[in-house]
């Protein structure tokens, strides 16, 4: 059992001009293309965790909340929901999108901005606080952007992610 606990409640949740604020990241590693041989080209792989409201993959993201910042919120849902902690990289862009299970009367339509982020995986936890309802999946990234439940993911991972990715290589 974790040790960690994940946060609940929407008492401290963040909102903007009736949107819900909204953290999380793309985590990724590099895997060597040929484990046998030391100079093979490095693949990335990013992780993925399911979803508890149907088929699809997602990215870890929940709710900012008062208490901290936006880097502090993407790192905590990182260890809440995939169970991967990092080193927190750059912000790769804001996303919009509709919640159909958060409508609240902040933001009676669901609409949400994520402020997403890359995340260099360093260790990936035994124990983490939704391991009984998330399973992690490493996946290259065309597997990645065939199994995106929500558009916005994709759009964060082709539109954001690999843009970033290839200004740093």
């Amino acid at each position: 059992m974790s040790d960690l606990v994940a946060r609940t409640g929407r008492l401290q949740q963040r909102y903007e001009a009736g949107c819900r604020l909204v953290a999380g990241c793309i985590p990724f590693r590099y895997r060597s293309s040929d484990e046998t041989d030391v100079n093979s080209e490095k693949v990335v792989e990013v992780l993925m965790i399911n979803s508890t409201s149907g088929p699809g993959l997602l990215f870890p993201k929940g709710g900012w909340e008062n208490d901290e910042t936006v880097e502090e919120a993407a790192v905590r849902e990182a260890i809440e929901e995939a169970g991967v902690k990092g080193d927190l990289m750059d912000f790769i862009g804001y996303y919009h999108f509709k919640s159909k299970t958060h409508q609240d009367e902040f933001s009676p339509e669901g609409l949400c901005r994520a402020a997403m982020f890359a995340l260099f995986v360093k260790e990936e936890l035994d124990s983490w606080p939704e391991q009984s309802t998330r399973t992690r999946s490493w996946l290259t990234i065309p597997e990645a952007v065939q199994s995106c439940r929500h558009a916005w993911m994709k759009e964060a991972l082709e539109d954001g992610f690999c843009v970033w990715l290839a200004q740093r290589d």
